[in-house]
């Protein structure tokens, strides 16, 4: 059969599932009495629930004669690791742009990685009808991204296709009227490459991903580079480290729509999962016994943030969770550094301490959530930069962030971000109130800004950033953030106290809440931290008195998301997560406590 092997990658939210979605259901691969839910790609509750893609997927239609294999990438580049590996097992990429977005941070970051695989994309300019949207011009910012990018000749010429995948349709012109995908599947079919591959050379096949099934063990997927694979074959393993481990295939599969289905054999070029290989993990070669060649590694790029997790002491550890000691934890951050290959784990000098470093806070809070929801409890420290050594100096992680704000907001941002450390290196102005900026900004820098931007905008500001390079260090920074109201003992709150603390800064936590001493409990107006009573009960009396009794009226306590948490605390700061609740707390829960240990620095 033939086949096609193609990846869509994009940024965030410009269309990725929903076109799989109408292609999976015009190729007839779902039959027409089938009801399918929307993104039907999106298979993780998070990602159902954000709306974004987080790990990648499988699916396989057929179309007049030819098996296209497509892969669903994600669109941020925290999970660039994904991009990275699945751009190995394809022969070309669909490019996906917003019409009225245009070019965004990760648009840049994913097809970086395509063109530096040498593979030809063919763009896709989505949401066409999507009001005030500009098709021709956002394709000349796709062009100058490709130069800017270093595309040669045969990437520059690339071809265009303008779809609606929410409406299911694809043109090759704008002014052409067509009610189907029926263009896209064409020019998926004429553009793509055969994979290269001989089915006759030694057995060389690549790991690109990793999963583990309860019923037949570690199941490893990847693209049959050369040669055949069949059931029950013994096969050499050759280990990243370039060891050589002999196993044996039990079950292959293969993919129809969706589904998972179990095949004979395979052969180059096909895209399969393989089960019976212990100890197997991603960039590793299954090659044949007989005659054993590796295939090169895939390099990953290096993780830019490191941080904490800590087996939970707060004095309500053990409440939610189910899995509570560092035994556990080790085994679930295990677990997932070996599927996750732009993870790493490593241990500390305290037993109770991990080290976990990723590419940025949403790959890290992604992790996180996932872990509370499976029952698990952790403390987590805040998220810090990797900084590095070259020459003797020290470089820094610096990001390239693109912000879209309304026009009377962009002197307020140029000015946070200028205290930040930023260097602006664009500023266009939309026409329709809106104006894009882009900045270099140090990683470090952006750490605590998305709340902070979202007061200062409103809520109307849009902010994305990836990965740019290793610069220079840019000089320390001072601390934007105020003091914190912290509790001084153990019990519930009442409204009468917080009430009465309402003037001293912003509440986190309402009446009736349990809090322990050490829990931040709200915002101080001023710098330095202030430990206030929270429990505080009115004694009462059987006297009266005109107005005293009046309603207690309090703001509403600002609520914290687990990514809003993980940016707003402090060195000296944990968050305590657990399945059914995210605290902020001291590092040292007693005011004795952190006394000492400020007069140690001091001393010191």
């Amino acid at each position: 059969m033939n086949i096609k092997n193609i990846a869509i990658i994009a940024h965030v939210d410009h269309g990725k599932t929903t076109l799989v979605d109408a292609l999976l259901r015009q190729s007839g691969t779902f039959s027409q009495h089938e009801k399918l839910q929307e993104r039907v790609m999106d298979s993780n509750d998070i990602e159902k629930e954000r709306g974004i893609t987080i790990f990648s997927k499988n699916a396989s239609i057929n179309y007049n004669g030819y098996k296209i294999n497509i892969v669903d990438t994600p669109g941020h580049s925290d999970f660039g690791g994904e991009v990275q590996r699945i751009l190995k097992m394809v022969d070309s990429v669909l490019l996906i742009v917003d019409a009225f977005e245009g070019v965004m941070p990760q648009t840049k970051y994913v097809l970086k990685q395509a063109l530096e695989h040498g593979l030809n994309p063919i763009v896709v300019i989505n949401k066409i009808d999507r009001p005030n949207s500009d098709p021709e011009n956002v394709v000349n910012m796709v062009f100058d991204l490709f130069v800017e990018l270093g595309a040669n000749d045969v990437q520059l010429d690339f071809p265009v296709v303008y779809t609606s995948a929410k409406s299911g349709i694809a043109k090759l012109h704008l002014n052409q009227d067509t009610e189907n995908m029926k263009d896209l599947f064409d020019l998926i079919i004429e553009k793509v490459p055969k994979p290269e591959g001989d089915e006759n050379e030694t057995l060389q096949m690549l790991v690109t991903n990793i999963e583990y099934d309860e019923y037949v063990g570690k199941l490893a997927t990847g693209r049959v580079y050369n040669g055949t694979l069949s059931r029950n074959q013994e096969i050499v393993l050759v280990k990243r480290d370039g060891t050589q481990v002999k196993s044996k295939i039990s079950r292959i599969y293969g993919y129809e729509g969706l589904k998972r289905v179990e095949l004979e054999n395979a052969s180059a070029g096909e895209i399969i999962t393989v089960a019976g290989i212990e100890g197997v993990d991603i960039g590793e070669t299954i090659s044949d016994k007989d005659n054993v060649k590796a295939l090169p590694l895939i390099d990953i790029d290096e993780p830019t943030l490191s941080m904490n997790f800590i087996v939970n002491d707060s004095p309500f550890a053990g409440r939610d969770g189910k899995f509570i000691t560092s035994r556990n934890i080790l085994e679930r951050l295990t677990k997932e550094v070996n599927h996750n290959v732009s993870m790493k784990l490593e241990q500390t000098d305290s037993p109770d301490v991990f080290l976990v470093k990723g590419r940025g806070e949403l790959q890290l809070s992604i992790l996180l959530e996932n872990m509370r929801r499976e029952g698990y409890e952790v403390q987590v420290s805040k998220p810090k930069v990797i900084f590095k050594e070259i020459d003797g100096m020290l470089f820094e992680p610096i990001e390239y962030a693109t912000i879209d704000v309304a026009d009377e907001f962009v002197g307020v941002v140029i000015e946070k971000l200028g205290v930040r450390k930023g260097e602006m290196t664009n500023l266009v102005q939309g026409g329709d109130g809106y104006t894009r900026i882009e900045f270099k900004v140090p990683a470090r820098c952006l750490i605590g800004f998305r709340n902070e931007f979202l007061t200062d905008t409103r809520g109307t500001g849009i902010l994305n950033h990836t990965f740019y390079d290793y610069e220079k260090y840019k000089g320390d920074l001072p601390n934007f953030r105020k003091g914190a109201l912290i509790s001084m003992e153990n019990g519930t709150t009442f409204a009468y106290a917080l009430n009465n603390l309402q003037p001293r800064g912003i509440l986190f936590v309402e009446p009736g809440v349990e809090v322990y001493e050490g829990m931040i409990v709200g915002e101080h107006t001023r710098d330095n931290d202030l430990v206030v009573n929270a429990c505080k009960g009115k004694k009462l009396t059987n006297m009266r008195a005109a107005g005293s009794d009046d309603n207690v009226k309090l703001a509403p306590a600002r609520l914290f998301t687990l990514e809003m948490a993980l940016e707003y605390i402090n060195d000296d700061e944990l968050v305590e997560i657990t399945p059914n609740e995210i605290r902020l707390r001291k590092k040292l829960l007693t005011e004795n406590e952190r006394k000492k240990a400020r007069n140690t620095i001091d001393r010191g």
